[in-house]
């Protein structure tokens, strides 16, 4: 009976816990998404986010990130990391349990024309830690939440990579559009300036027109210029993202292409979809390991046992090892208390002002992921119909200036009109292009934001 209340009592110490009992803080945030002129009308009821491969339906950008999350070195880095976490919570984890060695050993020695002969072999362990208070148990609770953590950081990182690699490559389309843009620009001012040329020779327009023509083929051969720099730069961002060069055959056929091939994503209609974005679970581990650390610094208030012991069998003679008399034991256990000094007192309050850190932390990692889902949600709400003013706005400039440039080569108007209408034009067409990169970048961005894949 006494054995039975000691094994009880034993299991009761060993099953302790002093870490505060976790409860996931409530999320500072409203329940549904903000609603208003800038929102979409209705938002879809559909499962919010969308992974990556069917967000992007254009196969020559979908190669691209296939490489990228293959090759990228800052991801690689990323899962080193992991890797390194995971690793850290496999030694905390293995302290827990006894290293158990076995040794074997032989002495021989003679002495006055005696030979003297010793043999043994045990197996045991030292000092290992009997988790009566729950510290190591803790300190292990620690590391997993940490490596989580990690784990989490990680999927951030790829779900990162693929929403950047994505808008690098809609901005390289976007550059190489303003490009043609501004090409056809020069070559359409340099046959304007060419007809002035004409009709100043022959006395039916003035010196002004020609410098006036003069300016708009000089702005867009300074731009053509400029925007050859962008599409080369914006290709050396492609391949670092990458991991390396991108080949000809899969740069971006045409903005238009990419925005009729990216999906729209769907945000739901609740705000808890954010529980589940990478950098707020990542946020979340990182207050569950807070929570457990303050269970180890309790427990280092309190006693620390520990037992080094070995069984074994010790003989003269090698035949004799094993037989019954050579048996041998050994158990030495220890106890350790700390009275003065050591800031366990303190660690514990250290550990408690990180736990409220981390609470900080979770509550601050919601709020931002919910005002980067609002304002992606304002931006979709109206980006369609400025898209649509836009390129309304390109047909108009194109129809004024094309009937400008026939009344000035009737000689009703005079060139300044031609040109006013002219840059209004390339004004317009670079407008659209910015706006339709919007867009894109606008769907790419609800992707990120969500955080709904992997």
């Amino acid at each position: 009976m006494r054995r039975v209340l000691l094994l009880g009592l034993t299991a009761a110490l060993t099953a302790c816990n002093l870490a505060p009992t976790y409860k996931r803080p409530a999320a500072p945030v409203p329940p549904a998404w903000p609603a208003g002129a800038a929102y979409p009308a209705a938002i879809s009821t559909e499962e919010a986010g969308l992974p990556w491969t069917a967000l992007l339906g254009d196969q020559r950008l979908r190669t691209i990130i296939g490489r990228a999350l293959a090759s990228n070195r800052d991801l690689r880095v990323t899962l080193a990391n992991l890797l390194a976490a995971r690793a850290q919570y496999r030694i905390q984890r293995a302290a827990q349990l006894p290293t158990v060695t076995a040794d074997a050993g032989a002495t021989f020695s003679r002495r006055n024309d005696q030979r003297q002969d010793s043999y043994s072999a045990d197996i045991g362990f030292s000092a290992f830690e009997i988790d009566l208070f729950g510290r190591l148990r803790n300190l292990s609770e620690s590391a997993l939440q940490s490596y989580l953590a990690t784990e989490e950081g990680a999927r951030a990182a790829r779900i990162a990579l693929v929403a950047e690699t994505a808008s690098a490559y809609a901005v390289l389309a976007a550059d190489q559009q303003l490009l043609t843009v501004a090409r056809d620009t020069l070559a359409s001012a340099e046959r304007t300036l060419a007809l002035t040329r004409s009709l100043n020779g022959v006395g039916l327009s003035g010196k002004l027109d020609v410098h006036q023509a003069e300016t708009v083929v000089e702005q867009a051969r300074s731009d053509v210029a400029a925007a050859v720099t962008q599409v080369a730069q914006d290709r050396n961002a492609l391949d670092l993202l990458a991991g390396a060069s991108v080949e000809e055959a899969l740069l971006p056929l045409s903005l238009s292409s990419l925005i009729g091939t990216t999906a729209q994503v769907p945000a739901g209609t609740s705000s808890d979809v954010l529980l589940r974005r990478p950098d707020v679970l990542q946020a979340e581990h990182q207050l569950q390991a807070a929570n457990a650390d303050i269970g180890a610094a309790r427990a280092a208030m309190f006693p620390r046992i520990s037992l080094t012991s070995a069984i074994g069998v010790a003989s003269s003679a090698l035949s004799s090892l094993f037989t019954g008399n050579a048996f041998t034991w050994s158990a030495a256990p220890s106890a350790s208390l700390p009275i003065f000094g050591g800031g366990v007192r303190a660690n514990v309050e250290f550990s408690k002002a990180q736990q409220q850190a981390a609470v900080a932390n979770y509550e601050n990692a919601i709020q931002n992921a919910f005002r980067e889902v609002a304002d992606a949600l304002a931006r979709a709400g109206t980006i369609g119909e400025q898209q649509r003013a836009q390129r309304a706005l390109v047909v108009s400039n194109e129809n004024a200036y094309a009937l400008s440039e026939q009344r000035y080569r009737a000689g009703i108007d005079p060139f300044l009109t031609t040109l006013v209408n002219q840059r209004s034009l390339y004004s317009a067409r670079r407008s659209a292009i910015a706006t339709d990169l919007e867009l894109l970048q606008n769907r790419i961005t609800l992707y990120r934001v969500i955080g709904a894949d992997f």
